[in-house]
């Protein structure tokens, strides 16, 4: 009885092209408007600033506040939005609550300041200083 072995071997598939990755988009954008009055703080601060970080922080009547600051430096996870030559660091923490948020800024007749308008929010309190998720 003699057993006969095919010892060909066929030749291995090609290994398929890898598929481009497309951009990710922005975790925000940010409006004109917004753009000029970071670029004004960021030069009347007196020292090099790397940017502006965003974060989300625990505070308020309804539970989450944004927090504001000048970033001196990148840090490895912060998420980054630039805009016309202006930079923003988001804390990896804050990313989930700022997806597809717009930060734009208001002058109105008795205030200012950066307004954020936040598809993800559930709801605000009556002060407009926090809001929940």
């Amino acid at each position: 009885m003699s057993t006969t072995t095919d010892t060909t071997t066929k030749p291995a598939a090609p290994a398929p092209a890898p598929r481009a990755r497309r951009p990710r988009p922005q975790v925000m954008t940010v409006t004109p408007a917004a753009v000029e009055r970071i670029k004004s703080l960021i030069e009347n601060r007196g020292k090099p600033t790397a940017g502006i970080r965003i974060g989300v922080r625990s505070k308020g009547c309804s539970g989450l506040s944004y927090t504001l600051e000048y970033a001196d430096g990148q840090q490895p996870m912060d998420e980054v939005v630039e805009t016309e030559g202006v930079k923003i660091l988001i804390d990896p923490k804050a990313s989930l609550f700022l997806i597809g948020t717009e930060m734009d800024y208001a002058e109105e007749q008795l205030k200012s300041g950066f307004v954020f308008k936040n598809p993800n929010e559930k709801g605000r309190c009556g002060c407009g200083e926090s809001f929940h998720v």
